[in-house]
């Protein structure tokens, strides 16, 4: 995986689909690096909170999406995206599921694996 298929339309602009524990992390690390940046050039220049804020208005769909469909590929639905809104528990919560849980092998009712295994249904 590259970092222009990190950026693509499907996988920031849509809910609907797969994406594994890799693309998940990569998406991850990139909106903290990209966080920090904006963050340092807000302390430089003086503003307090704007840059920031508008940053994750900017970028919180994107995030959502890229949640719901971390949720797909454990095969439970993009409403358990909400349980990010219990306080410390919910964070810990999705972030082992979406972080650490390996996602369904072989298809599930919202798609394809996304590390393109064959269910072992069909396998025999």
């Amino acid at each position: 995986m590259n970092f222009a298929e990190v950026l693509t339309k499907d996988f920031l602009l849509t809910w609907e689909g797969r994406i594994n524990r890799q693309r998940f992390w990569a998406y991850f690390l990139v909106y903290l690096a990209a966080y920090i940046v904006v963050s340092l050039v807000e302390s430089v220049i003086g503003l307090s909170g704007i840059l920031s804020t508008l940053f994750i208005l900017a970028t919180l769909f994107s995030s959502i999406c890229v949640a719901i469909k971390r949720w797909h590929d454990v095969d439970k639905s993009g409403w358990w995206a909400l349980i990010g809104l219990i306080p410390l528990v919910g964070g810990i919560i999705a972030l082992v599921f979406n972080g650490f849980i390996k996602g369904t092998s072989g298809p599930n009712r919202f798609g394809e694996d996304p590390l393109g295994a064959v269910s072992p249904d069909l396998a025999a």
